[in-house]
């Protein structure tokens, strides 16, 4: 930005005294002096166009190479004004043509300063030749641009149904997260990241690797019989930036997900906060941590025995998992150490896994977990009577809190 400063300031001080040609070179030499990227510095700071820079830049390079015997041949110098008209002004219902062709097909917010088309850019140069137009398509990929017109991919942004207190427990969760830390207490997010195929499978991104040489992986991805999936539960404490994060080999079930909060309040928990009383977990509604799930209750109130600690639980609502503070605080970080690369063993996936750094000084810790825990279990009615559960009075099915019973 410095140099975009710079440029524009010498550039206000002389334009009262350049013609068109000594704008040109100038501009030229301010592009070849700032090395790399010296156009596009020069561009967004004066507004000269790319075009203009390049023969500046080819002019300075002819006089630079002409004897200094030789007289420079005379420079025509374009008056102000002058020049091609721009095929918008000399076409003016071109822009209101064009749109009228991709108005029905223009997907997202019409209000949105972004927008795009599904047509090609050749096809619409065809439409707007038989409409008496004569524009290339490589013309109105200019004028798309400018009309604020991009292409873009599918991007997952529709949840369904929107819950009625969809921000007022966002706001519940925020407010028990504050008081929890104003206390000292911690505060962790959980998840269960998405099963990974064990073995040499092709792995989505890219990885610097010696030339012509890309790692070679398996045409189909069917599961490998002995090496199978792993589901890694993740537990992220917010207050300290750190994750934690228990492969397991097995089901992904209520009993596994409290596992793998007791295993990292035993490996990294208790250390950090020695003098915790309670804890506060967030999840998401559904899944292995999902508020209707019994096992998953049966098991919290187990843990909180064992460890003396008050468990106060709040869900996220429905439709909502994406904005639970491990997805991009954490498992984003995973997936973007791992890209590209095949996780070829339960060895390679903790490395990679405990390996997991940012700059803004997340540590992360990761163990195999090979247990196994039985799918489909039934929690007898007794046994969910037997917690010692206090349900708040606003949506108690999503925020309760369990007292150790010993």
């Amino acid at each position: 930005m410095r140099d975009v400063e710079r440029v524009r300031e010498r550039f206000v001080l002389l334009t009262p005294v350049m013609d068109e040609r000594t704008m040109r070179l100038w501009a030229a030499a301010e592009a070849m002096a700032l090395g790399p990227g010296g156009a596009t510095i020069v561009t967004e700071a004066t507004g000269i166009r790319k075009k203009r820079i390049r023969a500046g830049r080819m002019e300075l390079e002819a006089i630079s190479r002409t004897p200094p015997t030789l007289k420079p041949r005379q420079q025509r110098v374009r008056r102000p004004g002058a020049g091609r008209k721009p095929l918008v002004d000399k076409d003016p219902t071109l822009l209101t043509d064009l749109e009228s062709l991709v108005d029905p097909l223009t997907r997202g917010d019409p209000e949105s300063l972004l927008r795009w088309t599904a047509k090609s850019t050749r096809s619409l140069a065809e439409e707007l030749a038989r409409m008496g137009h004569r524009v290339s398509a490589r013309k109105v990929a200019g004028l798309l641009k400018a009309l604020e017109y991009s292409l873009q991919a599918n991007k997952k942004t529709a949840e369904g149904g929107q819950h009625p207190d969809r921000n007022a427990q966002f706001e519940h969760i925020n407010a028990q997260a504050e008081a929890f830390q104003s206390n000292g207490q911690p505060v962790i997010s959980v998840d269960a990241k998405k099963k990974e195929l064990i073995g040499p499978y092709k792995n989505g991104g890219r990885e610097w690797r010696p030339k012509g040489a890309p790692e070679a992986v398996r045409v189909h991805d069917f599961i490998d019989e002995e090496l199978g999936k792993v589901t890694p539960y993740g537990v992220y404490d917010v207050g300290r930036n750190e994750g934690w994060v228990n492969v397991g080999v097995d089901h992904d079930t209520g009993e596994f997900a409290v596992a793998s909060i007791e295993r990292w309040w035993r490996t990294m928990g208790r250390k950090a906060h020695p003098d915790a009383t309670e804890l506060l977990i967030t999840a998401d509604g559904g899944g292995s941590n999902g508020y209707r799930n019994r096992q998953w209750k049966t098991c919290l109130q187990d843990f909180a025995d064992r460890s003396g600690l008050a468990l106060t639980v709040c869900h996220l609502p429905p439709g909502t998992s994406k904005w639970n503070k491990i997805e991009h605080r954490l498992f984003s970080h995973i997936s973007q150490n791992w890209r590209g690369r095949p996780l070829v063993s339960h060895e390679v996936i903790v490395n990679l896994i405990d390996s997991t750094t940012t700059r803004t000084g997340l540590k992360v810790r990761a163990k195999l977990d090979k247990r196994r825990y039985a799918a489909g279990v039934k929690i007898a009615d007794k046994d969910v009577k037997a917690l010692a559960i206090t349900r708040e009075d606003f949506h108690g099915e999503w925020n309760y809190r369990f007292e150790p019973r010993h």
